[in-house]
């Protein structure tokens, strides 16, 4: 009988999930094929000055690696990708362990607004650099609702489904891949052509802005919390709060330091890389959480400084205008449906590992992988983990590849 309501609770809540993913994803990747554009457009039109002060910091490194000056808007760009990886990095284990203290739904819910609100912050920076980089501040900070989501996927499913929640997950990237950049390129082009060039960002954050809202309201309406108050971990709850007690009348300096301690293992690369902050583990759980971020955190590290400069590449080397750049990205998507779509979600529980060898599936069945390992009651902080990771090697991979 459980397994019959485990069944009918799971297939509801992957089409919930990768609904809400899509519509994340569209409104996410819309600004890809804009990057260049939107790095020339700020040079000649940004009021605040920021745009400039960081420009002047950036042509020091031109003139160390004795690069041409138009490839100084690479550099530039890969700084702010790599800013707003670096904060996903910092958030994602702590949105983890707060679901698996709280429950997914209200820390999803909480990521989700914030996600709304970088959007709006986006809408109002037509001629303020400083308002478009605090939008992708807070955009990074929020980012951490697909960590949560495989979460939920792992939360619902079993060994012999959870894959292709995984690969579920994966189809809804490249749904994203597809739809995103074409509109935001569609929006831009019109806008220009309508020769109201300060509104070409417009466009793309106002619609963006709608899709994070709708989804929102989407996953508060039809989500159902996918972990039971039984697999909580209340315990931290009184932790944390005795601790706060203890420093805020400062009766312990032994707790301020306790407090302090768990907030790096949170921060610490060699922390996270070790799976310091999940407790009371198996070693050979430990060994494969360890192995397998090491792969993931190289692999990212790698690929992303592909994908981020590859825009840069095609808008100087080949003149791509924001069109070009679409469907650039809709190719891709295209390629990534049709192998997650077709051949990631047929793979045999068990066989995710040498899968991994290749390429293209290295993402969805190490998640697969890692989601299958840990006390089940810290599946949060252990997918934050491993999602931080890839932040941290999505934000040193774009900055070193620019380099």
């Amino acid at each position: 009988m459980k397994e019959m309501v485990d069944n009918k609770t799971t297939k509801p809540t992957f089409v919930v999930i990768f609904a809400s993913l899509v519509m994340d994803l569209m409104a996410f990747t819309l600004i890809l094929p804009l990057m260049p554009s939107i790095l020339d457009y700020y040079s000649i039109n940004d009021q605040s000055g920021l745009f400039a002060w960081i420009e002047s910091k950036v042509e020091l490194s031109q003139h160390w690696l004795g690069s041409p000056r138009e490839f100084n808007k690479v550099l530039f760009g890969g700084l702010i990708g790599s800013w707003f990886s670096l904060l996903q990095y910092i958030t994602q284990p702590i949105v983890g362990s707060l679901s698996d203290i709280y429950g997914r739904k209200p820390v999803l819910l909480l990521c989700l607004t914030g996600i709304s609100i970088s959007y709006f912050f986006w809408s109002l920076s037509s001629q303020l650099f400083t308002i478009f980089l605090i939008s992708r501040t807070i955009g990074g900070l929020s980012k951490g609702n697909i960590s949560l989501s495989t979460a939920v996927i792992t939360d619902v499913s079993n060994e012999s489904n959870r894959g292709k929640g995984m690969a579920l997950i994966g189809i809804s990237f490249s749904v994203g891949f597809i739809i995103g950049p074409v509109l935001g390129a569609t929006f831009a082009v019109w806008s220009r052509s309508a020769d109201a060039q300060h509104f070409f960002q417009l466009w793309p954050a106002l619609f963006a802005l709608t899709l994070s809202l709708i989804n929102v309201i989407f996953i508060w309406r039809y989500f159902r919390e996918s972990l039971p108050t039984n697999r909580r971990v209340f315990i931290s709850v009184i932790k944390c709060y005795f601790l706060l007690i203890n420093i805020y009348f400062q009766r312990k300096a032994r707790s301020l330091g306790s407090g302090l301690k768990q907030a790096l293992d949170y921060m610490s690369p060699l922390s996270l890389f070790s799976f310091r902050p999940v407790m009371d583990i198996k070693d050979f759980d430990l060994l494969v959480l360890k192995r397998g971020s090491r792969v993931y955190f190289l692999f990212l590290y790698l690929y992303s400084g592909l994908e981020f400069t590859l825009t840069f590449l095609t808008h100087l080397r080949f003149n791509y205008s924001s069109a070009q750049q679409g469907r650039l990205y809709l190719f891709a998507g295209l390629l990534m449906t049709l192998i997650q779509g077709s051949f990631v979600r047929r793979i045999k529980p068990g066989n995710e590992l040498k899968t991994v060898f290749f390429v293209t599936t290295v993402v969805p069945c190490l998640t697969t992988t890692i989601s299958s390992y840990g006390p089940p009651d810290q599946k949060g902080v252990i997918l934050g983990i491993f999602r931080s990771l890839g932040a941290l090697a999505r934000a040193l991979g774009p900055v070193s590849a620019s380099l």
